[in-house]
Formats: C-alpha cells, structure tokens, sequence
C-alpha cells in the first residue's frame, strides 16, 4: 500500500521547525515540510496560495496548516486534489476572527502597525504567540525565522482582511479551548484539545502523535 503523504505549512513568521516534535507512524504516512516564501509586492493570498500549491507534488495528499498557516491552506486546497484538509489553531471564515482583528479591519489600524519592531525575536514571538509565553521566549524564538518588515506587513493584511466568508464544510478543524489568539468561544464546530492553547502543536505535540493518525484515516478519537 503507498504512504499517505502529509504536508505541514506552519503559522505567521514560523519555519517548518515548529513540527520537529510530531511523528507518525513511518510505514502508513510520509512527512513533507512547508515553509513560508517572500511573496512580491501587493500580491494576493489567492495567487500566494497558487504558487505555494505547487510544493504539494502529490496528489490525494494531507494537508494541514497552523494558524495563519491553517488559513494559507483552506486557500491552498482549490489548487489541489486533498485526502484531507486540516487547520490548527486556526480560523475557517473571517467570522471566526476575534473582535479586536475585525476592529482594526474597519479602522485599517493594521497599516499603522510598527512591524519593523518585531523584527525584534522577543517582540515577534509576543505578536505571533500570545502574552502566555513570555516567560519562553528564548525557546520559541528559534522556531520564527521569517522577520523581514515587509512579509510582516502582507501576513498581518493577509489575517485582518481574509475574505472568506463560507466555511468549507470538508476542514476538519483541531483547536485548543485556551486559545488566546483565536479564542474558542468564536469558533464553530472543532476538535477541542483541553487546555491546548495557541502554540499546542509544540507543547501538546504528543496529543498530535495519538490523534492525527486516527483524525486522518477517519478513525474514532
């Protein structure tokens, strides 16, 4: 029997290092790593998408993205023939967004935002992870290696300005109910890991090794 093959493309700013703790079973599935590219000026999340497609070479593949990663690939998928489409710590529409993203949306504060700060690892991982980690910055400093100002600015607009209204009934969802840059009380139906919080595929990677093998062949949890 050929292996499934499954894809991971991680969250704002993250490299690939994010899943360097997830393992599955190597006689059933084959593990492809994703990573973030420069994208050109004012192109769209649909023509990224597009060109990131195109790093999935397998068809009927597993494709799972984190965060904004996980909005990447609901993006991904009409370029693609998936077995499975799966997003953590993510969001399915722009509904799902909290208000403070929906808030700066309207007021456009999003363009005012000094992201030549967070070129800054601690001031990044603070942004991307939450203030429940900063007391961890030095680990989780390693895992974001995409800094620059202006990839910044197009992932932060790409987040507050998704247009997605129609949540794709086939996005199997994995959310943690301590969330706290999605929170989960905005989420409709998900997977709920409890107390998994933003960065869960790091520190409840084991959860993510028991579960991912059954959430992808269709087994019971």
């Amino acid at each position: 029997m050929s292996k499934i093959h499954v894809y991971f493309m991680p969250g704002l700013a993250a490299s690939s290092s994010i899943f360097e703790r997830i393992n599955l079973p190597k006689d059933i599935f084959e593990i492809h790593l994703l990573e973030w590219f420069q994208p050109e000026n004012s192109e769209t999340l649909t023509i990224y998408a597009m060109q990131m497609a195109k790093k999935v070479v397998h068809d009927n593949a597993v494709l799972l993205g984190v965060s904004f990663g996980g909005i990447l690939v609901q993006e991904m998928a009409q370029f693609l023939n998936l077995r499975k489409l799966i997003i953590v710590s993510s969001v399915k529409s722009n509904a799902e967004l909290p208000n403070r993203l929906k808030f700066a949306k309207i007021t456009k504060a999003y363009k005012f935002l000094p992201t030549s700060l967070l070129q800054d690892g601690e001031k990044l991982v603070k942004f991307a992870f939450g203030d429940a980690i900063k007391q961890r910055v030095k680990l989780y400093e390693k895992y974001l290696n995409l800094r620059n100002k202006e990839y910044l600015d197009w992932a932060i607009e790409q987040v507050i300005c998704w247009d997605r209204v129609i949540i794709d009934p086939s996005v199997i969802h994995i959310h943690g109910d301590l969330d706290e840059v999605f929170p989960a009380k905005n989420i409709n139906t998900f997977i709920n890991v409890k107390n998994g919080t933003h960065l869960m595929i790091l520190n409840r990677f084991r959860w993510f090794n028991q579960n991912l093998p059954k959430i992808i062949l269709g087994e019971a949890l």
